[in-house]
């Protein structure tokens, strides 16, 4: 199968017991599935384990396969992973366009071949005029929505959502939720994504999978 698939995976606790049932189950590029289940129960931790940022400690079992590639054997900066956190995570001592163009997958190159790239994410992104901004100087949603279009340019095979919408307010969540689902739809990419709002979910439109104690 292509897009993101997980075989039999299982996390335990540094010293602990299992957060989870095994988990199997496939994404397909361009559909959204969302992870449902308690607070604690290790979706954040199963995020961090696919993407390769799992911190030391913890016991993982199973596979996790993207595109029919053992995802679990590569580095974290090699699996072609991308995530969206709560925070939009944009580097402070890079302007706007500049945290775009640290994205760009090294297929583009050239200045005139990169800026042209970054310039057109951030029209895209309604940031047009954008690029020699602080990223301070933004709002919540404008920071949120550079975040997916850097994540965007760096030409993931799978993006992993962890509650990106859970900061902002009723409107502007569904608005942003809105963009970031068209743009990976758009591309065709498998998303997973943690989040505790049923609309989320509902606006997925995707399978929902509920992690129950192991």
């Amino acid at each position: 199968m292509t897009g993101l698939v997980l075989t039999n995976v299982t996390i335990r606790s540094p010293g602990g017991s299992p957060l989870f049932a095994p988990l199997t189950f496939g994404v397909r590029p361009g559909e959204i599935v969302s992870l449902s289940g308690p607070s604690g129960i290790g979706k954040s931790t199963l995020v961090a384990h696919i993407g390769g940022h799992l911190p030391a400690g913890f016991v993982t079992a199973g596979q996790v396969t993207l595109d029919g590639r053992n995802a679990l054997a590569l580095p974290a900066e090699a699996r072609r992973i991308g995530v969206l956190f709560q925070d939009a995570l944009l580097f402070p001592h890079l302007s706007v366009g500049e945290n775009l163009a640290f994205g760009l997958e090294p297929a583009i190159r050239g200045r005139a071949a990169r800026r042209a790239a970054v310039e057109e994410a951030l029209e895209q992104a309604g940031l047009a005029g954008f690029y020699r901004r602080d990223p301070a100087t933004l709002s919540g949603g404008q920071q949120a929505r550079a975040a997916l279009m850097r994540t965007l340019l760096a030409a993931p095979r799978a993006i992993l959502l962890d509650e990106p919408f859970s900061k902002l307010d009723p409107a502007l969540r569904a608005e942003l939720r809105s963009f970031v689902f068209a743009h990976v739809r758009a591309r065709a990419v498998p998303v997973l994504m943690v989040s505790h709002d049923a609309e989320d979910a509902a606006a997925a439109g995707g399978p929902v999978i509920s992690l129950s104690p192991a």
